[in-house]
């Protein structure tokens, strides 16, 4: 009974916190669609999380493009089929690593400011000077931050996998001496609907699950120092752990409707 008791206490926390997730996503829906549209700090958002996000997606990208490239090319020749890196590469980029690879860095980029700053103004009480003056927190603060994490995402995630192929299309340059028109012309006819649907379609998902749980961990926030502190480290845990779960079911919708 001794050791049952813990047990129960950490899956009453863990149903209480999706309970407190689920009630907090359906409060966005509503204000979502309710006025006024915090039109301008939307804009402000997506320029914070987006355009000062290019350079940490690029550089990734650029070295997964490149890691990936010398790891698989060695094997490939063993068998003969260095021919088909670039189909193997720009599928594999495409449709799977690119899309968790960048999320995961965009959680620990976004996910993480998100929970710190919403954190620190809850603590700092400055979200209840906003109740107090008229205005609604809950639609300035975090419909604005998760719409726009649900919207600049999938764009990091398509500027991250471009980059990824230039940098697999420089490591074929140099190693195996294919041109870079010959190798996205390679990329591109390997490269269907069939891929390029789902890795943008569950990338409006990473990015709403990293824009959702990043505002819910840093508007709830306990109060204190250390209370931010938590709040940007669980955002970041709870969101990759998030993240590969929609991912999961992604791929398996996706057999489903393809085959």
């Amino acid at each position: 009974m001794a050791e049952s008791f813990p047990l129960k206490k950490n899956l009453y926390s863990f149903f209480a916190e999706i309970g407190a997730l689920s009630k907090f996503a359906a409060r966005f829906f509503k204000e979502l669609f309710s006025r006024p549209f915090e039109f301008k700090e939307f804009l402000r958002q997506c320029y914070q999380m987006g355009n000062k996000s290019l350079l940490l997606v690029g550089v990734t990208g650029f070295i997964l493009g490149l890691v990936f490239t010398l790891q698989s090319r060695p094997t490939l020749e063993e068998f003969g089929a260095s021919s088909w890196i670039p189909n193997m590469i720009s599928i594999s980029i495409v449709r799977e690593i690119g899309p968790v690879i960048i999320a995961l860095i965009c959680a620990g980029r976004i996910g993480s400011s998100i929970g710190a700053e919403l954190g620190s103004m809850k603590v700092t009480e400055q979200i209840d000077a906003m109740e107090v003056s008229g205005t609604n927190p809950f639609k300035y603060l975090v419909v604005t931050r998760i719409l726009a994490a649900t919207l600049m995402l999938p764009l990091l995630i398509i500027f991250g996998d471009f980059v990824a192929l230039i940098g697999s299309a420089l490591v074929e340059n140099i190693k195996g001496q294919v041109s870079f028109m010959l190798y996205f012309n390679q990329v591109f006819s390997a490269l269907g609907f069939r891929d390029l649907l789902p890795a943008t379609g569950k990338s409006f998902f990473f990015g709403f699950a990293i824009g959702l749980v990043g505002c819910f961990k840093g508007y709830n926030s306990s109060k204190g120092t250390a209370g931010v502190g938590r709040a940007s480290n669980s955002a970041v845990v709870y969101t990759s752990m998030l993240l590969f779960i929609i991912d999961f079911i992604a791929v398996f919708l996706t057999q489903l409707i393809y085959g």
